[in-house]
């Protein structure tokens, strides 16, 4: 199996995190954006990644490489099976993530593009997100269960984006369990491994 990747791509990164721990054999081939190789265009003409060929599927969607890595191993329950409403929060937190979020981490990393409004604007359009996020964090050390779940994994990467526009004002600022969160992840053996050169 091939997962075609870029390093610092959060949606390629999300993708790695999951195949990673769920112990799926996968060479990662890093692409060049700049120079997409012709075997990940033939997969998917529309040249992003992440893109898994696993010789039976193309699967080119990072939550889609996710779930599939998952439902083949799954040893410590990130898809939180035995709590309904824990998975349906998670797919909730995940939509809002993709979308909204997203957006307002375009807005803010990119603020210089987007003149209508400076940077601390974007920032504080962000920042109720943050709170949210604060708020599912009390009392436990990940957002939805008192261990890791899809959720935590998936938000990770535009978590990790956003806290590096400003790292002075993130360090800072009214979200401890978020940054104590964020650390635990970025310092763990699973996330070093897939970020490694």
């Amino acid at each position: 199996m091939i997962l075609y990747s870029f390093r610092r791509c959060p949606w390629a990164m999300r993708a790695r995190l999951a195949l990673r721990y769920a112990e799926c054999d996968v060479q990662v081939c890093e692409v060049a954006m700049k120079n997409k190789p012709a075997e990940l265009l033939a997969l998917s003409p529309k040249g992003t990644v992440p893109v898994l060929d696993t010789g039976a599927q193309v699967l080119e969607e990072s939550l889609e490489i996710m779930r599939w890595a998952l439902a083949r191993h799954d040893p410590d329950d990130w898809r939180l099976m035995a709590d309904g409403a824990g998975a349906e929060q998670a797919e909730a937190l995940i939509a809002c993530n993709d979308s909204t979020f997203k957006a307002q981490v375009n807005l803010y990393k990119y603020a210089e593009r987007y003149p209508q409004h400076s940077r601390d604007y974007y920032r504080q359009d962000a920042e109720t997100w943050l709170a949210r996020l604060e708020n599912l964090l009390e009392g436990s050390p990940y957002l939805l269960a008192d261990h890791p779940s899809l959720a935590d994994a998936a938000l990770l990467p535009l978590l990790r984006q956003f806290a590096g526009v400003e790292p002075a004002w993130f360090a800072q600022a009214p979200y401890p369990r978020l940054r104590t969160w964020l650390h635990n992840w970025l310092e763990s053996a699973l996330f070093k491994a897939v970020m490694a050169k």
